[in-house]
C-alpha cells in the first residue's frame, strides 16, 4: 500500500518540479533550468507547497481518473461515465494552470447529459498531446494483474480518447497505464518497453470493435509503434528485453536536450503522447533508485517537464516508494493528503475485485 501512496504523491511531486508554476515548463533549455536549481540551492533544499511549487493540470486530471476508477460501477459504460463527470469537473479548476489544450477542447466535447453516447468524442488531428498519457497510470495500478489486461486496455484507451482522440494520444493513456502495471507485477523495467508493443495490436483490435474512427485512425496508428521501435533500437534493448539497455555515457543538460528532441514530433521532448511516456522510461532505466538523477533527466528538461515527471514520478514511487526522497519535497505537496487516499484506495480496490 506504501507504494501505490507514494505513487501518486511522487506523481504529483515530478509534475510540480518540471512545471515551475509553468516557468520550467515553458522552458526549452534544460542548461537554464539545472543552473536555476543549482541557485536555488539544488534538490534536496526545495520545499514545495502550493504557492510556489503548484501541480499543474495533469495531476489534477490523473486525481479525477483515480476517484472514477474509486466509485462502485455496474459496467464500464458507468465508469466512463463518470469519468466523464470529473474530467467535466476538473476542467474548471485547471483553467488558471496553463492547461494543455487539448483536454480543454476534448473536455468541451464531453456530454455528460448523453446517457449513451456521453464519452464519444470526434476525432482530434492535434489530439496527439501528452494529456492522456500523464492521467493514466492509476488505471494500470487498479488492473495491474495479468488476468485484467484486457479491462485495463478498454478502460485506459477509453479515458485517454475522451480528451485526445488520436492514436498517438490516446495510446500514450495505454502506455503509462500498462507500465504503472508492471511496475506493480514487478516485471523487469527492460522489458517494459518491449511487452508493451507487443498489446498494442489488442489495442488496435478493440478500437475496430468499437467501430469508431478506424478510418481516421489508420493514418496515424503506426506512429506510434515506429516511435517506439526507434527507440528501443537505439538503446539496443532486444525482442525479449533479457539485455541491459544501452545508455549514453555523456548526459548532461545539454545533450538530454538533444537526445529528447530526436524522439520527439516537433523539436520539443514530450509534448506528445509517445515521448512524454519515452522519456519517463529512459529517466527510470538510466537512474534506477537514484531519486536525483531521476529528476535531472525526467523533470529538468528543456520539453514538456511536467508531463514526463509525472509519469516518471509516479513509476519511481511503484517501484522504490518514499526511501530516498527528501521529505521537503512531499510534506507540504499541493493536494497531498487527497494523493496519498487515493493511492491507499486504489490499493485496496485492486486487492478487493468485486
Amino acid at each position: 500500500m506504501e507504494k501505490f501512496q507514494a505513487a501518486m504523491l511522487l506523481g504529483g511531486v515530478g509534475d510540480a518540479l518540471g512545471y515551475r508554476k509553468a516557468s520550467w515548463e515553458n522552458c526549452t533549455s534544460g542548461v537554464q533550468i539545472q543552473e536555476e536549481l543549482k541557485s536555488l540551492g539544488g534538490l534536496d533544499s526545495l520545499v514545495l507547497d502550493a504557492d510556489s511549487w503548484p501541480v499543474s493540470d495533469g495531476t489534477l486530471m490523473h486525481m479525477a481518473t483515480a476517484e472514477a476508477l474509486l466509485t462502485d460501477n455496474w459496467s464500464l459504460e458507468d465508469l466512463y461515465r463518470e469519468l466523464v463527470r470529473l474530467y467535466v469537473e476538473a476542467v474548471v479548476k485547471i483553467q488558471l494552470r496553463q492547461p494543455d489544450p487539448a483536454t480543454v477542447e476534448g473536455c468541451s466535447q464531453l456530454k455528460p447529459d448523453n446517457y449513451l453516447l456521453a464519452w464519444h468524442t470526434p476525432f482530434n488531428e492535434k489530439g496527439s498531446g501528452f494529456g492522456a498519457a500523464t492521467k493514466a497510470m492509476c488505471i494500470g495500478m487498479r488492473y495491474w494483474q495479468t488476468e485484467r489486461l484486457d479491462t485495463l486496455v478498454k478502460v485506459s484507451i477509453e479515458a485517454g480518447r475522451m480528451t485526445h482522440n488520436h492514436p498517438t494520444g490516446f495510446l500514450g493513456s495505454l502506455c503509462t497505464a500498462l507500465f504503472a502495471s508492471y511496475a506493480v507485477q514487478g516485471r523487469p523495467l527492460v522489458q517494459w518497453g518491449r511487452d508493451m508493443l507487443k498489446v498494442l495490436p489488442m489495442a488496435e483490435e478493440y478500437c475496430r470493435k468499437t467501430i469508431r474512427h478506424m478510418a481516421e485512425y489508420q493514418e496515424y496508428w503506426f506512429y506510434f509503434e515506429a516511435k517506439w521501435q526507434f527507440y528501443l533500437e537505439e538503446r539496443e534493448i532486444d525482442q525479449d528485453g533479457q539485455n541491459k539497455a544501452v545508455l549514453s555515457d555523456k548526459y548532461d543538460a545539454e545533450e538530454m536536450d538533444k537526445i529528447y528532441k530526436r524522439w520527439s514530433s516537433e523539436g520539443r521532448g514530450g509534448r506528445r503522447g509517445h515521448d512524454a511516456p519515452m522519456i519517463a522510461y529512459d529517466a527510470l532505466l538510466s537512474a534506477g533508485s537514484d531519486w536525483k538523477q531521476l529528476c535531472n533527466r525526467a523533470m529538468f528538461h528543456g520539453g514538456e517537464s511536467g508531463a514526463t515527471g509525472s509519469i516518471a514520478g509516479c513509476l519511481y514511487g511503484l517501484l522504490h516508494g518514499l526511501k530516498n526522497v527528501s521529505k521537503g519535497l512531499y510534506e507540504n505537496l499541493e493536494n497531498r493528503v487527497q494523493l496519498e487516499s487515493l493511492g491507499e484506495k486504489l490499493f485496496r480496490h485492486a486487492s478487493c475485485e468485486k
